[in-house]
């Protein structure tokens, strides 16, 4: 038996950065040779603990950064003018797309699949709209849907 440190997820095995314990045939002829473990010496050891305080540092900074992005984004509210027929129907609909948008010229740039629509808006009116930041992290932002002038 030989001790290794698997460098990605091995089914049946464990996942990447796991020190496992496998027969040294498996280990030399296949588990080493396609890079999908590196024997568990003090050095990889250390490294492997290095990369993980490394990797949960990054980790936290990016957890911050969406907190204080989430913070941000339940003060504002959004303006977005759409034509509007009768009944205040809009033509067209507001979609995640628009709402990134609307965001965007807000000084705030985030990806439109953070936007969780369960469908396009299609009347005027006001409305919340959740956005995933980061796992557990969530912020409602408000949406005013208004009648462009001229319609």
């Amino acid at each position: 038996m030989i001790k290794l440190i698997l460098i990605e997820n091995v089914p049946s095995l464990g996942q990447a950065g796991d020190v496992i314990e496998v027969a040294d045939g498996y280990a030399r002829n296949y588990l080493v040779p396609q890079k999908k473990g590196v024997p568990a010496t003090p050095n990889n050891i250390k490294a492997l603990e290095y990369q993980r305080q490394v990797l949960e540092k990054k980790k936290e900074k990016e957890r911050q950064k969406a907190e204080n992005l989430a913070k941000k984004i339940e003060g504002l509210i959004c303006e977005i003018k759409k034509q509007a027929g009768e009944e205040e129907k809009i033509f067209g609909s507001v979609t995640s797309a628009d709402i990134a948008m609307a965001l965007k010229e807000k000084g705030i740039e985030i990806d439109k699949k953070k936007v969780a629509l369960d469908e396009p808006i299609k009347q005027i009116g006001d409305y919340e709209v959740l956005i995933k930041l980061y796992p557990e992290i969530q912020a409602y932002l408000k949406v005013k849907v208004i009648k462009a002038s001229g319609s």
